[in-house]
């Protein structure tokens, strides 16, 4: 297989296609695909993703759209974004399309303080296929792809656990009776007194060392289960196996004692036939006697399928314990995994915050800033000379000079002047404009400012009554 790379190269060598070369950098270029629509933005949904280093909401989720028109012309248009788009630095209309054309300039968002260019400008260009290929951006559903197989993979699952302990203990003695026999000879259980037709061949040669022989009685084949107990603690110390495991040690090397035990009364009777045979009169006390041993291995077999029967039991037990134990492992690491997601997420969004905030910080010190300058603004050309308050009901006079009408009407008692540059006052105007100006510019000022100015307005309408 080659590189899926060189076979697009290869593919479209010779061609021409137009793009969007980022100014000052070889890579992360835009791609204009003939009939196809681009769409660029800081959204999921878009062509191409511009994730701002800076200033995380420079881009806005749909800022831009590129397509060709009927003439196949490339054109652009702004999705109303919020800091805009400018083609050779004039900001374009919202949801108007322009016309790109090679060699224009084109800025998404604006530069920030102390910069003088924006951090994502592109210059419209058409280029060989083979100069443009390795500067190309990753397309946003080739990067969603890209992390989706970077993701790792769960080692067990609920349903492959579920799937190895489906079985269950209902076949649990079939298959530890194939761990202590040889394959395809099964051990078959049998009840009191029964003969098992099991021959000793088909014993593990592991547990059962020895051959038992006709003279063998039962005192000498009952080791007891206090070897039994002991030969289990052995192994445990040797390989401190788990608790299911020890239990199968047990239940293997009962098996094998049973399997031992049905032998030697296939033997014991077998002998009790042949002296039978040979003395008919005599020798009663003999066959007693065999008789007795012959009783002895039954009730000890009895015994031991008991035991066994106990074990058997108790496996099924600790397998299931063991089963739900794994369950509950896994469902653990889960929950742990979707915990570490949800903290990345809650740290992601309160970093989000607190960049929102300082957003939210600038605008308002920005704000201020307006509303200290308008202030200024006030104080400095909206004021009347003569009571230095802002004018109360504005009149311009002939030689273009403002002051409010009770104060010019005040000062013309003595002096028929303008009291700026002395001319002579021939015409008063009354001024909607600088009244108008005036009230709204007060309204976004302080309640105390507000206050004094209603106070002036009310006792200048007193004074003029009287």
């Amino acid at each position: 297989m080659g590189d899926p790379g060189s076979l697009v190269t290869e593919g479209r060598a010779g061609e021409r296609s137009w793009c969007l070369r980022r100014v000052g950098m070889n890579a992360e270029w835009l791609l204009l695909e003939d009939g196809n629509e681009v769409t660029v933005g800081r959204g999921f949904g878009v062509t191409y993703q511009l994730v701002s280093k800076i200033c995380p909401l420079m881009i806005s989720r749909n800022h831009c759209i590129l397509k060709q028109n009927a003439e196949g012309q490339w054109t652009i248009m702004d999705n109303k974004s919020l800091n805009g788009v400018w083609l050779n630095r004039e900001r374009l209309e919202p949801l108007k399309v322009y016309s790109i054309h090679k060699g224009d300039h084109i800025q998404l968002g604006v530069p920030l303080e102390n910069k003088e260019n924006a951090e994502f400008e592109y210059e419209v260009t058409e280029e060989d296929w083979e100069r443009i290929y390795p500067c190309l951006s990753p397309k946003n559903d080739q990067m969603m792809e890209k992390n989706k197989g970077l993701r790792t993979k769960r080692k067990f699952s609920l349903d492959e656990l579920e799937g190895s302990g489906a079985e269950g203990p209902s076949n649990l003695k079939s298959k530890i009776s194939k761990l202590s026999c040889e394959p395809g000879q099964p051990v078959k259980s049998h009840g009191k007194g029964e003969v098992a037709s099991q021959p000793s061949e088909y014993l593990d040669p592991k547990l059962t060392s020895f051959e038992p022989s006709g003279k063998t009685t039962g005192a000498h084949v009952n080791p007891g289960p206090a070897k039994v107990i002991e030969l289990h603690r052995k192994k445990k110390k040797a390989s401190n196996p788990s608790a299911s495991q020890s239990n199968l040690e047990l239940f293997k090397v009962t098996m094998s004692r049973i399997l031992m035990l049905k032998t030697q009364m296939q033997e014991k009777q077998v002998a009790v036939l042949n002296v039978k045979k040979q003395t008919k009169k005599g020798s009663s006390k003999k066959i007693v006697k065999m008789e007795r041993e012959l009783q002895d291995l039954q009730s000890q077999l009895c015994a031991e399928q008991a035991q066994q029967q106990a074990r058997v039991e108790q496996l099924e037990k600790t397998i299931q314990e063991e089963q739900q134990h794994l369950q509950h492992r896994s469902l653990m690491e889960e929950l742990n995994r979707s915990k570490k997601n949800f903290e990345a997420i809650i740290q992601a969004k309160d970093k989000e915050l607190e960049q929102t905030k300082e957003e939210k910080e600038k605008v308002q010190a920005q704000k201020e800033e307006v509303l200290s300058h308008m202030n200024d603004v006030l104080e400095n050309e909206l004021q009347c000379i003569i009571c230095s308050e802002y004018f109360v009901e504005a009149v311009t006079l002939n030689c273009a000079h403002s002051f409010c009408s009770f104060c010019i009407n005040e000062w013309m008692k003595r002096k028929v002047e303008c009291p700026i540059c002395r001319k002579d006052i021939k015409s008063k105007t009354h001024s909607l404009v600088l009244d108008n100006c005036i009230s709204k510019m007060v309204d976004n000022l302080n309640s105390e400012v507000k206050e004094r100015r209603i106070v002036l307005i009310r006792e200048r309408k007193g004074k003029r009554l009287f």
